[in-house]
């Protein structure tokens, strides 16, 4: 076997290899099956008993989705997860009892729920584990884009117990009126096993519609082995059947039915009986445990996924998967089988983002990646074919755009640390579109549609208006993605699953599509990805050029905008738009300039020169403008606006500079305090060794190093001071307007500040994930006071989490060196107190009313660079 597929060992059972350490963390909510936005479904009240509320959609309401346990001898029903036992009674003779919860557990791809129900004989309890696998498979393309997940129940014990699940119509409409279809089929392909599965959906199919946000098409597949029970009948006649004898009559399976046309909707269930008591009647074997499990899959299949306006017109986008499977039951079938190896794949990434992310911030930054990973994937689908594979977004929760470049772009960090590759998947659509010529704005459009899954563009231009933050986004994104196929040895890939695989490009593919797919096997393993980019034959530098090259107009497009608009901004809304629109965004403003300087390097990708000497004059010229205007009189902070005296902002856009390695040396004098790791322990009592990679020599053919700081370092460390000045209870405010924060921009922050302020800010939100009052799945719009509720709009569920990757995606980016330079920048003194920055602010609001001539010199000085810019030798 190559060395490509060396995994970590991991133990299928989860009774005998529990999760790496326990879940430190109590958020409100936990993900159950999260892999695209239909099929995404919560444990809504994760710091109490899961049978106390029904699961919920994303967006918090319920949805059916029980699951029971029975002991037959003592004639007892057992609630596990939902409230199934509301449609129950003490009825005959057997009664409702509540078994012991231990709690949950979860990392980046599972959530687990473990139990223990009574011995009726008065011996050891058994233990009960609900295991929910939604696997993210950085290595494998191929089984990211399967639109299915695992639900596995593991018992450990010494007496008989019967599991029960079951599930409803509320999975495949937003509406309860429609009429709904079901059949239970039954899949022979795999000589192995035979399989059993109930398909539900709408009788009349609406397509590409959604009502509360669920898919109108399309149909659920709740797969299970041929040797359960099944039923399917009101939610109180099938549960009642299953109370009184354990089991389930294998009912009627085809029929039609209203979502509520009954007082109780239908539900469809299925039923396992473990044996697990002993024959021998000797007292010690009597209490002999056995183990044994039983395995479900609950999928959401839909074809076509959305209407597309890519180059060749609209266009219905079929899902990626069908590329590899005949039928919807072929894919079901491998999909049940392939569990061992996609557990393993996702068992895989977990230890690799844990590790990374304990070293990185501690115990409670690795609760927050984990609880993290699927939300940041949960909102797309993967469509197209392996040589022209898309990956579609939804903009869950604010307002449903499709391809949302300002909402791809604080998700990126993940994208780029787990596969970069889907992160081209993503960019591709806006380019292909905006370069036919179906958008009429210079400026880059801020989304592909107003509502997903209609990816139908906007051919008036009448999108969100915040053209200097789409422009940005996606230059800095280009740059990143290009720079992520330009590394050499493996362990200095920017994400470790990408240097896997063969490097089995063709020139056609090449000529065709520079990010085509290709799957692979390694004989034990089947569908995993080739290589991304690197150095062997030039690979990852032809991939660029080639991407590069063939879109080189609108890129320069969209940096043409940038040079007339960035610097001083209009009137207009940022990405953060739920605050307003403003003139003059020192943060919006810093955004463009980098996006200015990222044309320069993709220039240099292509062999342009000139454009590369011109976009990097014209870049260095503005930021000692920004400067200038941007930051405070006293040089403590950056302003939220030019003309905004005595206010601050979160400079998150600092991250952009950092990742795209535009801040390559720093002063190392404080190698000793860089050293430190202080994970959740502000006096640094804890130490842990740098996990530092060798810089590289400069690659063949690589771009030109750069060697000097593109943004000052004094901005870096006079920001993170005031961090520290400015924190409050529950993180780090997103400006002084107001007292809410959004955590993905609180770690862009942390992720470019000291040590001490990274570990505050992530101790803040940890705080927060603890005691919130929110009730749906990971806000990134929050009240850093109070209850830490919601501040107005519910961002919830959103992919934007994917930015609490920035540290990660950052000490990979660079060839491995940033964690260095960050580590070992000089950040001077202890940090601001809270009193010199409120003196700060106080302080310039005295001189603007004393010194207001000094902003008309300024603003001349910085018209006489503007002159110089024009006089630059092309």
């Amino acid at each position: 076997m190559r060395q490509r597929r060396t995994f970590a060992a991991v133990a299928v059972s989860v009774l005998t290899a529990s999760l790496a350490g326990a879940s430190v963390l109590t958020p409100p909510t936990l993900p159950l099956i999260v892999r695209n936005p239909y099929l995404n479904t919560h444990l809504s009240n994760a710091r109490d008993a899961p049978w106390s509320k029904w699961p919920i959609f994303w967006t918090g309401e319920e949805i059916g989705f029980s699951i029971l346990a029975s002991v037959g001898e003592s004639a007892t029903l057992y609630p596990l997860l939902g409230r199934a036992h509301d449609s129950l009674e003490d009825d005959d003779g057997y009664t409702i009892e509540e078994p012991s919860y231990l709690g949950a557990n979860f990392d980046a791809s599972t959530t687990n729920l473990t139990y223990h129900i009574p011995n009726p004989n008065h011996g050891s309890d058994l233990e009960l584990i609900l295991s929910f696998l939604s696997p993210i498979t950085p290595s494998s393309t191929l089984r990211q884009s399967l639109p299915a997940a695992y639900v596995t129940v593991y018992v450990e014990g010494s007496f008989d117990v019967n599991v029960y699940i079951d599930v409803n119509g509320q999975w495949v409409s937003g509406n309860r009126e429609p009429a709904l279809e079901w059949d239970l089929k039954k899949n022979t392909d795999n000589e192995d096993k035979e399989l059993k599965t109930w398909v539900i959906k709408k009788r009349d199919q609406q397509l590409f519609t959604e009502v509360n946000d669920r898919s109108e098409w399309g149909a659920l597949h709740v797969t299970a082995p041929s040797d359960v029970h099944h039923d399917v009948d009101s939610s109180q006649m099938v549960r009642r059947k299953f109370a009184r004898s354990g089991t389930l009559s294998d009912g009627p399976t085809r029929y039609f039915w209203g979502v509520s046309q009954r007082e109780e909707p239908p539900v469809f269930a299925f039923s396992k009986s473990f044996r697990l008591s002993s024959s021998d009647q000797d007292s010690e074997a009597v209490d002999q445990r056995k183990r044994d499990s039983v395995l479900f899959t609950i999928a959401h299949i839909q074809e076509p996924i959305a209407q597309y306006a890519s180059a060749r017109g609209l266009t219905y986008m079929r899902p990626l998967w069908q590329s590899w499977f005949s039928s919807d039951e072929a894919m079901l079938s491998w999909h049940y089988h392939d569990f061992k190896h996609a557990n393993k794949l996702a068992q895989n990434y977990t230890d690799q983002v844990g590790h990374d992310a304990y070293q990185s911030g501690g115990e409670n930054y690795r609760d927050i990646i984990f609880l993290s990973a699927r939300q940041s994937i949960g909102g797309t689908s993967f469509v197209g074919t392996p040589d022209s594979p898309l990956l579609f977004l939804k903009e869950i929760s604010s307002n449903g755009n499709s391809q949302t470049i300002d909402v791809i772009f604080p998700a990126f960090p993940f994208f780029l640390y787990t596969n970069p590759r889907w992160l081209a998947y993503l960019l591709e659509p806006l380019i292909e579109h905006m370069l036919s010529g179906q958008y009429p704005r210079k400026s880059a459009m801020h989304d592909l549609g107003t509502h997903f899954p209609n990816l139908t563009g906007h051919a008036d231009g009448n999108d969100e208006y915040m053209p200097v933050e789409e422009c940005g986004d996606i230059l800095i994104m280009g740059l990143a993605l290009v720079n992520s196929l330009d590394y050499g040895a493996g362990q200095n890939a920017p994400s470790i699953w990408s240097s896997l695989g063969r490097n089995s490009i063709t020139e056609q593919q090449l000529s065709q599509n520079p990010f085509a797919l290709a799957v692979e096997d390694d004989g034990e393993v089947h569908g995993l990805d080739d290589s991304w980019g690197g150095t062997a034959d030039s690979k990852g530098l032809r991939q660029a050029q080639r991407w590069v090259g063939r879109s080189y107009e609108v890129w320069k497009q969209w940096t043409e905008y940038l040079i007339e608009y960035t610097l001083e901004p209009e009137n207009q809304l940022s990405t953060d738009d739920f605050a307003g629109w403003l003139a003059l965004q020192t943060n919006l403003a810093l955004k463009g300039i980098i996006g200015i300087k990222a044309m320069s390097e993709l220039s240099e990708v292509i062999g342009n020169d000139k454009d590369a000497k011109y976009y990097r004059n014209i870049s260095e010229v503005y930021i000692k403008k920004w400067e200038k205007f941007g930051m405070s009189r006293d040089g403590s902070h950056a302003k939220l606006a030019y003309d905004w005296y005595g206010s601050w902002t979160t400079l998150y856009s600092l991250y952009a500079d950092a990742i795209l390695c535009f801040h390559p040396s720093t002063d190392f004098s404080n190698t000793s305090a860089a050293s430190r790791h202080p994970h959740d322990d502000p006096d640094h009592s804890i130490q842990a060794p740098l996990r530092s990679y060798p810089p590289s020599p400069k690659l063949p053919h690589s771009r030109p190093s750069i060697t000097s700081n593109f943004i000052p370092s004094h901005i870096y460390t006079r920001q993170s001071s005031w961090y520290w000045a400015v924190h409050q209870t529950y993180g780090l405010p997103l400006d002084s307007r107001h007292l809410y924060t959004k955590s993905d921009w609180e770690f862009e922050a942390a992720a470019v500040a000291s040590p001490s302020v990274r570990a505050l800010i992530t101790a803040k939100i940890a705080k927060w994930l603890n005691e919130t009052s929110t009730d749906r799945p990971f806000t990134d719009l929050y009240e850093t006071e109070g209850d830490g509720g919601w501040p107005g709009p519910h961002f919830f569920n959103r992919p934007v989490v994917g930015a609490h990757f920035a540290s990660l995606a950052l000490e990979r980016a660079c060839q491995g060196r940033n964690r260095e330079v960050f580590a070992g920048m000089n950040w001077g003194s202890e940090e601001m107190t809270r009193q010199e920055a409120e003196w700060a602010v106080l302080r310039e609001e005295i001189e603007v009313l004393t010194k207001g001539q000094q902003d008309e010199e300024a603003r001349e000085e910085v018209e006489g660079d503007f002159v110089e810019v024009e006089k630059i030798e092309l």
